[in-house]
């Protein structure tokens, strides 16, 4: 056992005798293979020095002689010189800086924001060929570097792990005083930092030194040390309050702060690494405190701080990285949300203000909405990364709408508040100018979130009186307030707006659709006029539609109309929206009429072409009206004159909106156009059915007529959108979609008349769907079977656009129905009101003759008229079912002289109509031969 224990005690002092020895070797091999790369550089900038062929070819011509001046012939070539110790490997775009002319502020330094301009210049300026291959990524050269030196990590760690142990032994084991214990850890990570310093100033931090990286090791061991010490000290002990423990971390952040800027890129990693990490391990499972978002908001800053003098791109990265991390894990961990949703503004001016070293920024374009359209110039590094910051507080702020009512409202006003700080705060930042569009798209997408979803927001203003007392005048409130934040964030677009520039119209758009986007999300989802009222909520969106006629007027006053026809749309949609929380039925219809005239006249008084979306949205939003919701229930109940004054209103409104359109407006003309004919033919068909009709019958079985009227809005709609897709434009497709769905309603509701609702198969005369109502022709059955055939041949005949199929398909299906109309009508003469009486009359069977004798002479004529050959043949086949008809079904019910009479007429008539098809087919065939 003794033996054991020796041996153990053998390895453990072996074990840093061995890391001393990996130390040592390790220098030594890094301290050759820098001198070795050193002698690569200089030979390759040797090699790139020297003039290629064709640079010698071009050079070639007349030698000066001396004193002579160089001439055109005589070129000269400058080669700059290259220093021995200049690096190649491993240069940042950014870091390149373009020639400054001599001014006189040329000692000025530069700031990041003009080194990064000039550097996108100086790469615009040097030949495709010239240009030197895009390096490794971030990822590799990280792999790499840690593949060569993963001793110098574990080194750092352990020395880091070490003064935390350091601490937590203290605690364990109680062998100091508290305030000894945390005094003893200072201590410890100030020593670390005086070996790493002493380090430092002795043989340097760099690669190509014999203590590469062991400065930084110590140093940053040291710092995490100290972090802890002083997190140990509050949270732990108690001996300092949040105040004292911010102002050490603050201290300590300092001191991090200047090594940074004197030491090597691991310092500044091991110390970030190490704060970050520092709370979670002193602290145990115990809750986290609200102030460790500070401490958070301090860890990204000292990050910051660093990369705006080394310039290590990666450093900010990690920065904020760790900072809405640990941020994240608090919040989880209890610390609660108030001081989540401060970290989460904090962060982003962070971002923004530390690189660019001043509270204005000043931040050079492109932007990331416009660097693909304007510029082929790429993103610049501090843009991307107060993007990438933008875009994670607003992610994290939009995730907060699960919380209770009072956060979820607060994480509303913070998205209120990014809002206002990029496009007012940074007004003079050209990269940042589209940044102020991502908190505002989150606002919406946290109001769909919280409507859609009925989180505590929503429910506590639906059913505030649950919620306690408190709640029932904070209900009204809370609408107001995010009414309010909505027009704030559209106010301030609109002030962005005034100024000129390649987003003034983007920022225009935005001012015209954050506030009225919002409205419409609360009033589609929170419904606030169940709880505040019609009026009262009608009037907030009526003082939200006064500020968007307040931006059109002062948008007109440009010489640009986009801006004040944005502005202008959302102004007529809230007005509408107005409308449909205070009018009723008939009222709101002609009022959105109503608008749609204006919006012609406006397009036509001060030339606004986008007044055709608001004119194709009012006329879905009236044809859905009419037709849906309250639809044709309502046209079939309601009194005769509010919907004779509702369609016709509407009719009238859309025709004249269609004569006071400017030329040019194809696609709104004819949306118009064929709105005002289907509804009139609407109109027309509830008249009619209204008419024939008594008041007593059933209007919810399952009826032949029934089938038809439902049939026939159907109808009409699908040959609305064959009219309107033939107009062109982006929206054919789905008009197509449309006309498609509408004609297989309509197949399916006429299916249903010509068959199981078919009264022709009705088996008792008790039944109420089973007679035919209304007078003789102008019944139920014109409503079910003639009026839909009718519409189909007059498309056949008028309606442009159809193709070969769809027009013979149309024609097929309206002449069947027509027949069917005929063939019953001819019954209803014979039997009555009941077509499903068994047995046919001698008469009904001779009417049916006649009508197909009437109807083949009738074909027989069109074939002369129009010379053709088909429909000649269609009438022969007609006449030919005809005679067969008479010999196999009337002639058994024939006798005596009205047998002979019959078959002499029916001969005369084939007689005639043989000459005349004998004719016509010469006629043609001389015609064809001529």
């Amino acid at each position: 056992m003794d033996g054991l224990l020796v041996l153990l005690a053998l390895v453990a002092l072996a074990i840093p005798v061995l890391i001393i020895v990996l130390l040592i070797g390790q220098i030594r091999l890094r301290s050759r293979i820098g001198v070795v790369e050193r002698q690569l550089a200089a030979q390759s900038q040797r090699l790139q020095a020297l003039p290629t062929e064709g640079d010698i070819a071009r050079a070639a011509g007349p030698i000066p002689t001396f004193g002579e001046p160089a001439g055109s012939g005589a070129v000269q070539i400058a080669v700059a010189p290259v220093a021995e110790d200049a690096q190649i490997v491993g240069v940042e775009p950014r870091d390149i800086v373009a020639a400054e002319p001599a001014t006189a502020d040329a000692n000025r330094p530069l700031t990041p924001w003009e080194r990064a301009a000039a550097g996108a210049k100086a790469a615009d300026a040097v030949p495709v060929a010239a240009r030197m291959p895009a390096g490794p990524s971030v990822f590799s050269r990280f792999a790499a570097w840690f593949k060569a030196n993963w001793v110098y990590a574990i080194s750092a760690a352990s020395l880091a792990l070490a003064g935390v142990f350091f601490v937590q032994y203290g605690i364990e084991n109680g062998l100091l005083p508290p305030a000894y214990r945390v005094l003893a850890g200072i201590g410890f990570g100030l020593c670390l930092i005086a070996a790493g310093e002493w380090l430092r100033r002795r043989s340097g931090d760099g690669e190509d030194v014999s203590t590469a990286y062991l400065p930084s090791v110590f140093a940053g061991a040291g710092l995490v040390s100290v972090f802890a010490a002083v997190i140990s000290a509050r949270l732990m002990y108690g001996l300092i309050g949040p105040q004292m423990a911010f102002v050490g971390h603050v201290a300590t952040a300092i001191l991090a702060l200047v090594l940074g800027w004197f030491y090597g890129p691991l310092l500044i990693v091991i110390g970030l690494l190490g704060a970050f990490v520092a709370p979670f391990v002193v602290a145990g499972e115990s809750d986290a405190a609200p102030w460790l978002y500070g401490y958070f908001a301090l860890i990204a800053a000292l990050g910051l701080g660093v990369d705006t003098f080394r310039r290590w791109a990666w450093v900010s990265v990690l920065a904020l990285v760790l900072g809405y991390l640990g941020g994240w894990v608090a919040m989880e961990s209890e610390a609660g949300e108030a001081g989540w949703i401060c970290l989460l503004l904090v962060l982003p001016l962070l971002a923004i203000i530390i690189p660019e070293r001043g509270l204005i920024p000043r931040q050079q374009g492109p932007s990331v909405l416009m660097h693909r359209a304007a510029t082929k110039i790429s993103v610049p590094f501090p843009v991307m990364l107060a993007t990438g910051a933008a875009l994670a507080s607003t992610l994290a702020l939009a995730m907060l709408a699960k919380a209770q009512p009072t956060e979820a409202l607060l994480a509303l006003g913070g998205l209120t508040l990014l809002t206002l700080a990029y496009v007012i705060w940074a007004e003079k930042a050209e990269g940042l100018a589209d940044l102020g569009l991502i908190p505002a798209v989150g606002f919406g997408l946290m109001l769909l979130q919280i409507g859609g979803s009925e989180l505590p927001l929503q429910l506590m203003f639906q059913h505030a009186a649950d919620w306690g007392p408190e709640w029932v005048a904070a209900a009204p409130r809370s609408i107001t307030i995010m009414v309010g934040m909505a027009a704030l964030m559209s106010a301030a677009f609109a002030w962005r707006s005034r100024q000129e520039g390649p987003q003034y119209l983007i920022q225009g758009a935005a001012a015209a659709l954050v506030a009225p986007v919002a409205v419409t999300i609360l009033a589609l989802l929170w419904l606030p006029e169940q709880v505040i009222g019609a009026y009262p909520w009608a009037l907030h969106v009526m003082t939200v539609a006064a500020g968007m006629v307040g931006l059109a007027v002062v948008f007109a006053r440009g010489p640009d109309r986009r801006r004040p026809a944005y502005a202008t749309l959302s102004a007529l949609s809230l007005i509408a929206l107005a409308l449909f929380l205070v009018t009723t039925h008939t009222a709101l219809t002609l009022a959105l009429a109503l608008l749609a005239l204006v919006a012609a006249w406006l397009d036509r008084r001060f030339k606004l072409p986008e007044m055709g979306w608001f004119i194709q949205a009012a006329v879905a939003v009236l044809g859905y009206r009419l037709l849906a919701d309250p639809g044709l229930d309502w046209a079939f109940e309601a009194p005769l004159g509010q919907v004779v004054l509702a369609f016709a209103g509407v009719i009238a409104a859309l025709v004249a909106a269609l004569r006071v359109l400017p030329e040019g407006r194809i696609l709104p003309k004819g949306v118009l156009e064929s709105a005002a004919a289907g509804l009139g033919a609407i109109l027309a068909n509830v008249l009619i059915m209204r008419w024939i009709l008594p008041s007593e019958a059933p209007s919810d079985v399952e009826t032949h007529w029934s089938a038809g009227l439902n049939a026939l809005p159907w109808l009409v709609l699908m040959l609305m959108q064959i009219y309107r897709a033939r107009l062109g434009g982006g929206l054919v497709r789905m008009r197509q979609a449309i006309a498609l769905l509408a004609g297989l309603f309509a197949t399916a509701a006429l299916a249903l008349a010509v068959g199981p609702f078919n009264p022709l198969f009705s088996f008792y005369a008790s039944d109420p769907g089973s007679l035919v109502l209304g007078p003789f022709v102008l019944d139920t059955l014109l409503i079910a079977y003639g009026v839909p055939g009718l519409m189909l041949l007059a498309a056949v005949w008028k309606l442009p656009g159809l193709g070969r199929r769809l027009r013979l398909g149309f024609l097929v299906v309206g002449v069947a129905l027509l027949a069917l109309y005929i063939g019953l009508e001819i019954r209803r003469f014979w039997q009555g009101d009941w077509l499903g009486a068994s047995g046919v009359v001698q008469g009904e069977l001779y009417s049916y003759t006649v009508a197909l004798m009437l109807l083949g002479a009738g074909l027989l004529y069109q074939a002369i008229a129009r010379r053709s050959n088909l429909l000649r043949r269609v009438a022969m086949a007609v006449i030919g079912l005809t005679i067969a008809k008479v010999f196999l079904l009337d002639a058994a019910g024939l006798t005596g002289l009205t047998r002979v009479v019959s078959f002499l007429g029916l001969g005369l008539c084939l007689a005639g109509l043989a000459w005349l098809n004998r004719w016509a087919g010469e006629v043609s065939t001389q015609k064809r031969d001529t």
